[in-house]
């Protein structure tokens, strides 16, 4: 693809915690949860790089990750926080500092009988061709991977 091409993408991803909403909200909240079991756990960061995590209402997150040979910098501003309840986020992706996606998320926690449904709703624009036409599954399967490494979290943690 060309410089100027784009792959739009909608996916929802949804997980049942046997936590309450609390508990699983609180891992998205706090940056040594994250850390864990979130986009950065088992990944080199790299040094040097401004790294930032703001969890309110236009407040940031920012890191940086390497992979193999290609540095991964995220970069969200949060636009929506209710605690316990919803999370709106939207994030641009850079590999080796070229951007390569600009997404919009919305988290869902729906408590039920002390379980809580989390449901992740993403709406990706994949830039320029960059990851190949295979750019929104890679997205959804990580995204999925980390939300396997969320409940890995859950069940550690208390």
């Amino acid at each position: 693809m060309e410089n100027g091409s784009v792959i739009l993408d909608t996916f929802t991803i949804e997980r049942t915690y046997p936590e309450r909403a609390a508990h699983v909200f609180a891992a998205f909240a706090s940056l040594e949860a994250k850390s864990i079991w979130g986009d950065t756990g088992g990944f080199e960061s790299v040094a040097g790089e401004a790294e930032e995590f703001d969890f309110r209402p236009g407040g940031h997150e920012r890191f940086v990750i390497r992979v193999g040979d290609t540095d991964y910098r995220y970069d969200a501003q949060y636009y929506d926080i209710v605690p316990d309840a919803r999370i709106v986020y939207a994030y641009e992706m850079y590999a080796n500092g070229r951007r390569i996606s600009v997404s919009l998320a919305t988290i869902e926690f729906l408590e039920t009988h002390g379980t809580t449904i989390l449901r992740l709703h993403e709406q990706g624009a994949y830039l320029d061709g960059i990851d190949g036409a295979e750019a929104p599954s890679l997205r959804r399967e990580g995204t999925a991977e980390m939300l396997d490494g969320l409940a890995t979290y859950l069940a550690t943690s208390e």
